[in-house]
């Protein structure tokens, strides 16, 4: 599995609401049996501005998601579905979103 990839969302509970999963991954641990992932969820169904610099847009076939890097989660990797695409070109917002989370810089 490769790093910025993104994933059909499997789980019952939560595909509706977040039907993508982003694994943000090293790929230096392929390794293990689970992996890091953020959630996308369609920008229509935020209510609320959301914080740019912490929750970046990603667009997918043409419609916006929201990277819901706050509820980044990990995942056991049989778990996530098909691979929709390599989301590398967002890789810069990406890794800002998790450095603000982390570091809130």
């Amino acid at each position: 599995m490769a790093q910025f990839r993104v994933y059909e969302n499997n789980n019952r509970t939560t595909k509706q609401r977040m039907p993508y999963l982003l694994d943000i991954q090293s790929d230096l641990l392929d390794d293990l049996q689970t992996t890091v992932v953020i959630p996308l969820c369609s920008k229509s169904i935020i209510a609320r501005v959301v914080m740019a610099k912490l929750c970046p847009i990603l667009e997918i076939n043409g419609e916006k998601f929201v990277a819901l890097a706050s509820q980044l989660a990990g995942v056991e990797r049989k778990a996530l579905g098909k691979e929709i695409g390599d989301f590398s070109h967002y890789r810069t917002e990406i890794i800002a979103a998790v450095d603000f989370l982390i570091s809130g810089i």
